[in-house]
């Protein structure tokens, strides 16, 4: 396991990683979310993610018993601030829903901070001295060591920024994007300023593009998938042209590529992300261990991804 500074900054982070969305509470109880976050543990990964919104709630709940049985010092947590209910103050980036949603975030991790506390969406609705000033405020009273944020434009990150210059305050120094070799366009090309500018970490989610690329969507829709659990993320996927013919006519060219080098195509999705520098960790979803086990596997793949396969699959996905 390669350990990779989150940008900029001191932080090192797991190469691969493990989150809680869709899962944890969702597909997979206490029981097995431990078996899960211990199996992670052993393998090397230190980077553990979630957010107030999943499962509302209960995936950091979970995650913060499971949590007690590892040294704190030897873990990196992070939890995301938006979406905390449904009345008017329990969402967003406000001062008010920032603080009160980590305290919260907190009490259900059982913990006296997070490594990382990510606004898991921009607020155009808060003026961004508010939102700055306030992730300021947290991580300078130690309820965050740092701070960061999710699909946020290049835009308004370079907003941040100079909105955290001019008023001394600290900035950001990681994004959560999503990012496979179907949803390219902002990390490869629309932070490409803001890496070298700022030095923008990336903790990217949805690493197999909600499974499509793992095959298992070539022959229809298995009843225990989560495109059959989740139909509003089958609904999200096809509105964003994901989910397609032409998509699932690359998989197919894709697991040749796979099979050539003696892999899955799970594995060589993963590590062909694992090749971007500007990757800190690629956050793992998994439905069972053995997922996690075999995503795992996606280490040894690293190094057979020469310059020549390389080329072939910027060929079928571009």
């Amino acid at each position: 396991m390669e350990y990779r500074k989150v940008g900029k900054s001191g932080l090192l982070v797991s190469e691969l990683s493990l989150g809680s969305w869709l899962t944890f509470g969702a597909q997979l109880d206490i029981d097995n979310a431990r078996e899960a976050m211990r199996e992670a543990y052993r393998a090397g990964i230190n980077f553990f993610d979630t957010a107030e919104a999943y499962a509302s709630g209960m995936a950091e709940s979970m995650m913060g018993e499971i949590l007690k049985e590892f040294k704190r010092e030897e873990v990196v947590v992070s939890t995301k601030i938006f979406w905390g209910g449904n009345k008017p103050n329990q969402k967003g980036l406000s001062r008010k829903h920032l603080l009160e949603g980590t305290w919260n975030s907190l009490k259900r991790l059982q913990l006296n901070y997070v490594d990382i506390l990510f606004a898991h969406r921009p607020d155009p609705e808060v003026p961004m001295e508010e939102i700055v000033l306030g992730m300021d405020y947290i991580v300078r009273n130690g309820l965050a060591f740092y701070w960061g944020t999710s699909e946020w434009s290049s835009k308004e990150l370079e907003e941040a920024h100079k909105v955290a210059d001019r008023l001394n305050a600290i900035h950001p120094v990681v994004e959560q994007p999503q990012y496979n070799m179907f949803v390219r366009e902002r990390v490869e090309s629309e932070y490409r300023p803001i890496y070298e500018k700022y030095g923008l970490g990336l903790t990217v989610w949805s690493p197999l593009a909600s499974g499509l690329l793992t095959g298992k969507y070539n022959k229809g829709i298995p009843e225990d998938s989560r495109l059959a659990k989740f139909p509003g993320l089958k609904k999200h996927l096809e509105e964003n042209k994901l989910f397609s013919s032409e998509n699932l006519k690359k998989v197919e060219r894709l697991a040749a590529v796979a099979k050539k080098l003696d892999t899955e195509l799970a594995q060589l999705a993963l590590a062909w992300i694992l090749k971007n520098e500007n990757v800190s960790s690629i956050i793992l979803g998994v439905s069972k261990v053995q997922q996690l086990r075999d995503n795992l596997k996606a280490l040894d793949v690293k190094d057979k991804l020469t310059e020549e396969i390389a080329k072939e699959i910027n060929s079928i996905i571009e």
